[in-house]
């Protein structure tokens, strides 16, 4: 029998010639014929659930659902026509009868994959009524809600989780009317393995599962006078923010971010780059102390929060490679109560600090008790994620387009290129090794960009000569390609030296609190992560500074309040530590 290399249909009249195994969802997206969907994802396994993206076989007469049949050669499809039609939108009135009445007042109101599918097939009234399901809100975990009567059991969450993540936290329970997907035993989140990532928020084309919000919290601590509200910015925030006020992924927005926040009264705008920056210096002093002394390698980053609590509750043994320093949030907020209350005479009880992440684990990191000051407050009071600065900017008025630039405030908001690229995967490393290049040799680093651990890839390996000495380093990015890479560490196919661990595919522009993307793309799009990388490598090549050691607000912390670097009082505020997660149980 003669493989065909090639296959020849007709879509809606388009002559196609597609490869073996495409489906006729895949084909028809090839020639620009959109088909309606629902639980497709093209990043995911098929599922086949929802059944919306029904089309003709001419030929034979019948219906097949395109997301999962196979081209065949002659095939003639029709994708569109009255009974079609009829037929798509009988399924979305029988999703939308058993689905709650509160578009209005439901966060996706106006960015919901149901409410757009309803609206393009002319649904107009509820036809089916009857006995709704019931099922209790998830509110217990300080990152993600969940709302199960607004699932429509698409799998979406499930199989990120499984496939992308490498979690299996969720799974579709139950039969019948109860069917729901829930974490095992239809437990609360905070009983289950959850890793607070987010990305079964990303996917989900409704709201039942959306971040846990704090923007009512955030806006009391704006109108109190007597509070002192601060405010940081991740890196990867600048590359996104844009694209919820119009502008193309990957465009840079960080002086009209600043000019935003200043408008939605803020005492100060701070940068978490400085931050990163100060993470680089703790952290590459520890790597280089841990590679003269051969002990607990590789070091493995710590600056991912969803890639910490999947080390604490699945790799348990891997905890003592894994550096010690805080994330570079938790960095600053500890300086902002500490440095920056005393320097500005402010009662540090007084201060509300606030964080602007691209990760709904960096709710989770604000709450954890490591991270909590001598009185026992968080010292990250309020962690916003992109979505959620969006909406506030939004609520309040502010015309983002027009806006002029501002510079971020003094002291905690000078940054290097090196704070800019912690945003994408491979950028901790790439910032790690232009400062602990220069500290080993003393030489002038002239060529900066060490693009072996750059790209969204989900994995890369690379090895680097440091004066003399070959660095093998492992990059990964979405946990189920960790997984990949701590099993070659355990097989010991190689020594690593240095590890850097994303839990968010292409790292934190690909963030589960990041833009839900726009229309004519999808999240887990590499694309979309690279535009958004690439944004961040952009404002690196422009800045003069480009080397974290060379910060001189870093330089003034060292030299009149944190002493030597991995000294006393650095480890007292810029260090933390972690546990197994017996709680939960370990794989």
């Amino acid at each position: 029998m003669i493989k065909q290399d090639r296959i020849s249909l007709t879509i809606d009249g388009f002559k196609v010639d597609v490869a073996p195994g495409t489906t006729v969802m895949q084909a028809a997206d090839r020639v620009g014929v959109h088909i309606p969907r629902l639980c497709y994802h093209p990043k995911l396994s098929i599922l086949g659930a929802c059944r919306i993206c029904i089309v003709e076989l001419k030929k034979e007469g019948r219906m097949v659902a395109s997301c999962s049949y196979p081209v065949e050669e002659g095939m003639v499809v029709v994708t569109s026509s009255p009974k079609l039609r009829r037929y798509r939108r009988d399924i979305v009135e029988l999703i939308l009868d058993n689905h709650p009445k509160d578009c209005q007042t439901c966060v996706r109101d106006g960015n919901c994959e149901l409410q757009n599918a309803a609206y393009s097939l002319g649904v107009r009234e509820r036809l089916f009524e009857g006995e709704r399901k019931s099922f209790a809100r998830d509110e217990s975990s300080p990152s993600i809600q969940r709302d199960p009567e607004k699932c429509i059991l698409c799998g979406r969450c499930v199989r990120v989780c499984d496939e992308v993540q490498g979690v299996t936290n969720l799974w579709q329970q139950f039969r019948g009317f109860e069917s729901v997907a829930a974490p095992a035993h239809n437990n609360e989140i905070k009983h289950s393995v959850c890793i607070h990532c987010g990305q079964c928020v990303n996917v989900c084309p409704t709201a039942s599962i959306v971040e846990k919000n704090t923007t009512d919290e955030l806006f009391e601590a704006l109108a109190d006078p007597e509070m002192t509200v601060v405010v940081q910015t991740a890196p990867s925030i600048r590359a996104a923010l844009g694209e919820g006020f119009g502008y193309s992924p990957g465009t840079p927005v960080t002086g009209k971010m600043v000019t935003a926040l200043n408008l939605m009264g803020f005492d100060a705008v701070f940068d978490t780059n400085l931050g990163a920056d100060l993470t680089i210096i703790e952290e590459s002093e520890e790597f280089l102390n841990r590679l003269e002394s051969g002990d607990d390698l590789p070091l493995i980053t710590s600056c991912s929060p969803g890639w910490i609590s999947f080390m604490e509750t699945f790799y348990p043994h891997l905890i003592p490679y894994a550096s010690t320093c805080k994330s570079p949030m938790s960095m600053l907020s500890s300086l902002i109560k500490t440095y920056y209350a005393e320097t500005r005479e402010i009662d540090p009880e007084k201060i509300y600090s606030v964080a602007v992440m691209p990760c709904t684990a960096k709710k989770f990191e604000a709450a954890r008790d490591e991270h909590k000051t001598d009185w026992g407050a968080p010292y990250t009071d309020n962690v916003i994620t992109t979505r959620e600065l969006i909406w506030m900017c939004k609520c309040m008025g502010i015309n983002f387009r027009r806006l002029p630039d501002s510079q971020f405030d003094s002291p905690l908001g000078v940054s290097t290129g090196g704070g800019d690229i912690f945003g994408t995967t491979g950028g901790v490393t790439e910032a790690a090794l232009r400062t602990a290049y220069e500290k080993i040799t003393g030489e002038t680093l002239d060529e900066l960009d060490f693009m072996a651990v750059r790209g969204v890839e989900g994995l890369r390996e690379a090895t680097i000569e440091l004066a003399g000495r070959e660095i093998n380093i492992g990059v990964a990015n979405g946990l189920q390609n960790a997984k990949e890479l701590f099993d070659r560490l355990s097989a010991g196919e190689k020594q690593y030296h240095l590890l850097e661990i994303m839990a968010c595919p292409g790292g934190c522009v690909g963030g589960g609190g990041q833009p839900y993307p726009p229309e004519d793309t999808f999240s887990l799009d590499p694309e979309l992560v690279k535009s958004r990388a690439k944004a961040l490598y952009s404002i690196d090549s422009n800045k003069k500074l480009r080397k974290s050691h060379e910060n001189p607000a870093i330089q003034e912390l060292y030299t009149y309040y944190l002493g030597e670097p991995n000294g006393e009082r650095s480890h007292q505020l810029l260090h933390t530590c972690y546990k197994p997660n017996k709680r939960r149980g370990i794989r």
